[in-house]
């Protein structure tokens, strides 16, 4: 228990400071897309303009740990899917909570796909990475997200967020539901932080501060946000500008 609290008191420091999270994960599900063609670099940059933490794969924590800075956090995804298969959206166990304290993870990182015909059983697969975080001390990042037909509700953003939180998740990364209002209520009555997800790629800069603003002043902990920073040249403009609202400067 004592090391779980630690490591979270380590990645929510408080005095104004909200987490800038980079998930890197994408090439298992998506394939080495624009971007994140290769990692090292792409983490030099992105850690220099002020990101707080990576969150990768195990295999990518070899090309990431390197160049890692003292003060980094490493997270580590250990659920996957392809969209080579014939459902992208159920994802498996890849990993445990062993292996991510071996590599030197600050966090084990585990998604679950609301909606889908597989949903039992990754809810499933929460509940076991959770138990193995528990026994070692490993907070735990749930990434839930809703996968129906039109997209979801605010309502079924909520649940979903707030399932996974009272199933042992001590992070909620989740998809933004649509207004300040809205992603008040997901906080409100989610009992452990919540970062926003990115999704996909919005065109214009403004209108991603504009996000990252809107819900930081919602009450949120941060942001755990991909493509939306790798996808842009140079990544390093828009990331410090993104760590200036994030680390209470802007």
């Amino acid at each position: 228990m004592y090391g779980s609290q630690l490591r979270l008191r380590r990645i929510f420091p408080g005095e104004g400071r909200r987490l800038f999270a980079v998930p890197l994960d994408h090439s298992v599900s998506m394939g080495p897309i624009d971007g994140l063609e290769a990692a090292a670099p792409l983490v030099r940059d992105l850690e220099a303009a002020g990101v707080d933490l990576f969150v990768v794969t195990k295999g990518a924590v070899r090309d990431v740990v390197p160049v890692l800075g003292a003060r980094a956090l490493l997270g580590v995804h250990v659920s996957a899917s392809t969209s080579l298969g014939p459902s992208p959206d159920r994802k498996v166990l890849v990993g445990s909570a062993e292996e991510a304290v071996a590599l030197g993870a600050d966090l084990l990182s585990v998604q679950v796909n609301f909606g889908v015909p597989e949903e039992g059983a990754m809810l499933s697969d929460l509940g076991s990475a959770v138990d193995q975080c528990r026994r070692l001390g490993l907070p735990l990042m749930c990434m839930a997200y809703v996968k129906k037909a039109g997209g979801a509700s605010a309502a079924e953003v909520q649940h979903a967020a707030r399932a996974v939180a009272d199933l042992g998740a001590d992070i909620v990364k989740t998809s933004y539901p649509g207004s300040p209002e809205a992603f008040r209520a997901l906080v409100r009555t989610t009992p452990v932080p919540v970062l926003i997800g990115g999704g996909v790629r919005l065109d214009s800069e403004d209108a991603f501060l504009h996000l990252v603003g809107d819900s930081m002043a919602s009450g949120g902990a941060g942001i755990c946000i991909g493509r939306n920073l790798f996808q842009r040249r140079p990544v390093g403009p828009l990331a410090r500008r993104v760590a200036a609202v994030l680390h209470g400067g802007a």
